[in-house]
């Protein structure tokens, strides 16, 4: 409990008055005592009016687990065990780094009488792991408005914030995937494909190349021979979790966008007949999970990734990269989520690509951050506005430059935005199988 603003202009006022009267009565101590002594008994009426902590009582939910980036919400309940509740009342929650309200404080205006309230919080999911909320405070006023109270009460609650595999669940990958499995790019790739699939009656409009000669004069019919594109490839998902992967573009990490954009490529790899596997470096390399089949490689992929953290060191691509394309038996599609700053620090990067990209396909995936447009047209003229464009120009000139030198080498590079990430992973994954480039 602390004094209100109103109290402490009382205060004042009522401190300012007793020197005026002090000043221009010389008996004016009765009469200063007296104003005292009644705000004294109005301030203890007050305190005797009001809802004490210990009358109110406070329950409250959380999932039990929530999806990196997304919002959950903490549903709580307030109660008078005696009277009415307050008439308005602030929330504040206690919580750690991974978790975050979108508003600070949340108010509550119950009506007149009302002896029961409900509140929904919500919460920014902001990093994997596990979240806690360790407390609860309210913010009320007192009867008469001359004390704020401010009960507490400890909570216990924790979620754990995986990846976020929303676009498995719900089908959107699938939808995606729909073309490739069953629609005109499975035709394209039955059409041009390698590997033997059926048998079909030819039919006008077909490629007359199709055509099964020896079994069409068995049949005494035309034959056309059904291919399609190769299966149980390899795919390699290489996951940089060095510094540069901490920084945040909108509610998430880069690592963090890397991970989400993995586990959808994996489950869509799964769909497409494939093996996937993951492997992860920063300064040193790291876990390497064989290629699997299905969605076995979907689980393992998802608990690693559960656990995987960005480091405060720099990446060592040499390490790394060298380790990966030690490991690999086999040609495979790699899949490389890193990032650079400039094209020297970007040096020992594309060196080291280029090394695994004379045995494997290599797709490089870098992120690219929405706010560096925005500073290259400022609204406002000034010389700061200015400096700031002219850097961001020169980093995205940079970046295009790494990116062009890589294309050169005969590396794949998908630079895009977080929110298009999944999107355009998938929809390139898509396109490489139906040119059968692994």
């Amino acid at each position: 409990m602390r004094p209100s603003r109103r109290l402490v202009a009382l205060v004042l006022a009522l401190a300012a008055a007793t020197v005026l009267i002090g000043v221009f009565r010389l008996d004016g101590g009765v009469m200063a005592g007296a104003l005292w002594a009644v705000l004294v008994v109005v301030a203890i009426c007050d305190l005797a009016l009001s809802h004490a902590a210990k009358t109110l009582q406070v329950e409250a939910d959380l999932p039990s687990t929530g999806y990196v980036g997304h919002t959950v919400t903490l549903d709580g309940r307030i109660a008078s065990r005696r009277r009415s509740l307050p008439r308005r009342i602030e929330i504040r929650l206690t919580h750690d780094g991974k978790l975050a309200p979108e508003t600070e404080t949340s108010i509550e205006t119950p009506r007149p009488g009302q002896a029961e309230v409900a509140f929904r919080l919500a919460l920014v999911l902001r990093e994997r792991g596990v979240g806690h909320l360790s407390r609860l405070s309210l913010r009320y006023g007192s009867a008469l408005g001359l004390f704020e109270v401010l009960p507490t009460w400890p909570l216990d609650l924790s979620i754990e914030i995986v990846p976020d595999v929303a676009p498995v669940l719900n089908g959107e990958i699938q939808s995606q995937m729909l073309p490739l499995l069953d629609g005109l790019k499975d035709m394209k790739l039955r059409g041009e494909g390698s590997e033997f699939h059926q048998l079909r009656d030819f039919q006008p409009g077909m490629d007359p190349r199709s055509i099964d000669w020896k079994r069409s004069a068995r049949m005494r019919d035309l034959v056309a021979r059904e291919t399609r594109a190769e299966r149980n490839h390899q795919i390699i998902l290489s996951v940089d979790s060095g510094h540069l992967m901490a920084e945040r573009i909108g509610k998430l990490r880069k690592l963090d966008h890397a991970i989400n954009a993995s586990l959808a490529l994996t489950w869509a790899g799964a769909l497409g007949g494939d093996n996937v596997g993951f492997f992860n470096f920063a300064s040193r390399p790291q876990q390497f999970i064989p290629p699997r089949p299905g969605r076995r490689a979907f689980g393992h992929v998802q608990k690693r990734s559960i656990e995987l953290e960005a480091e405060t060191a720099e990446t060592n691509h040499t390490l790394g990269l060298t380790h990966l394309n030690g490991v690999l038996n086999r040609r495979s599609l790699v899949v490389v989520f890193s990032d650079f700053v400039d094209s020297v620090t970007a040096e020992l990067l594309v060196e080291n690509l280029a090394v695994i990209a004379r045995q494997h396909l290599v797709l490089y995936v870098v992120l690219r951050d929405p706010e560096l447009d925005s500073l290259m047209r400022p609204t406002d003229i000034s010389m700061g506005r200015i400096a700031e464009a002219v850097s961001a120009r020169q980093m995205l000139q940079e970046r295009q430059a790494v990116l062009d030198r890589l294309r050169r080498l005969g590396i794949l590079c998908l630079d895009t935005t977080p929110d298009r990430l999944t999107a355009g992973l998938i929809s390139r994954y898509i396109d490489i199988k139906s040119q059968e480039l692994i």
